[in-house]
């Protein structure tokens, strides 16, 4: 089955309870000051798009992209359901989001993810699709929990 991405209203009860789990497991695992990742609430703002991913009516994932000013976004709250993990789906909305940005007009990708062993997969993920580590930007601070990438588009 085909994936469909769309653009999200963060209204639907699976998109809801994706990013409540992405969230809860980020704030599990990390102190508060070292946990970036947006609530539904800063989701809404008018500088982010979220989209979500679908097989059929199941959700895959989740991601979103805050544009930062007019050539740099974001890249903001990646999650894939731990049932499609491994699928290619993550790799899919990635490409999808840097796309959207290209055509936006955004020259560069900046994101923000962890640095412990269980993010492995997600810096594998984004160093395979060009991203490369960068210093803190746009207001983070250097944490050792967290690893900053960077790409050009």
């Amino acid at each position: 089955m085909t994936l469909r991405i769309a653009v999200d209203d963060l209204s639907g009860a699976p998109t809801r309870a994706l990013l409540a789990a992405h969230l809860a497991g980020m704030q599990q695992g990390s102190p508060p000051e070292s946990v970036h990742a947006l609530d539904l609430a800063a989701l809404r703002q008018p500088e982010i798009t979220v989209w979500s991913a679908w097989r059929g009516d199941d959700l895959v994932g989740v991601g979103a992209l805050k544009q930062l000013d007019a050539s740099r976004g974001e890249l903001k709250s990646m999650r894939v359901d731990e049932r499609f993990l491994g699928t290619g789906a993550g790799r899919a909305l990635l490409r999808h989001i840097m796309t959207a940005a290209a055509e936006r007009g955004i020259r560069s990708l900046w994101l923000e993810t962890g640095s412990e062993p269980a993010f492995a997969p997600a810096r594998g993920l984004y160093a395979s699709e060009g991203f490369v580590e960068c210093g803190p930007f746009d207001g983070y601070l250097p944490d050792p929990l967290s690893t900053f990438m960077t790409r050009e588009l």
